[in-house]
């Protein structure tokens, strides 16, 4: 049930280029998003690349805007994946947030392929000061540890997603998280997001 991608002229703007989706992929997923984020300009809340291998710093940096925001993770073997979250990420340990407007995706087909809840659970998202993990019931779709080195994907019944990677086990190359900001907030949200210590709580 993928939508047609929008066409590349008409994608909100985005703060800087993605390492990881092409503007075409990044089409593809933009209009799978809920209708209440489509038009807003995408902002980079976290990277690896720029912030530091941190699952601390990415919980801290996702507070810089709430809503749903987009988590994306390569692997060294190619495959990109990850899902659609909602911010804040809070470290709980054992309490699962999110609703059932978030997705999980992979481009191991060659291009985006999206797989939206079953309603078999409400396992969205489950976020430790040791994990970060989506879906569940029984294996994690997406699993990633502290250091943000290693993780692993399986099938969840949460999505009822196959392996997003090409293996079950893999290690981690870059993570970006991707915030949907609209216009009147975006110049304040950037600036603040450039900032080293935004003003918000550190774990």
């Amino acid at each position: 049930n993928m939508k047609e991608p929008v066409a590349l002229g008409d994608l909100p703007d985005i703060s800087e280029p993605s390492l990881l989706l092409s503007e075409k992929e990044r089409s593809t997923l933009y209009v799978s998003l809920p209708a209440l984020v489509q038009g807003r300009k995408w902002l980079l809340l976290y990277s690896t690349w720029r912030h530091g291998i941190s699952l601390s710093t990415l919980y801290r940096r996702s507070m810089l805007w709430s809503g749903h925001s987009l988590l994306v993770v390569g692997d060294r073997k190619g495959a990109v994946f990850g899902g659609l979250v909602e911010a804040p990420l809070r470290p709980t340990n054992k309490k699962y947030q999110g609703t059932n407007s978030t997705f999980v995706f992979t481009n191991k087909p060659g291009h985006p392929d999206i797989f939206r809840p079953t309603g078999a659970n409400r396992y969205f998202t489950l976020c430790s000061t040791d994990f970060l993990a989506i879906g569940g019931g029984g294996r994690f779709a997406l699993y990633m540890d502290s250091d943000l080195l290693n993780g692993s994907s399986s099938v969840s019944e949460t999505y009822g997603n196959p392996c997003l990677a090409h293996t079950e086990d893999f290690e981690v190359k870059e993570v970006e998280l991707w915030g949907f900001v609209y216009g009147s907030k975006y110049e304040e949200i950037l600036a603040l997001s450039r900032t080293e210590s935004p003003g918000i709580c550190r774990f």
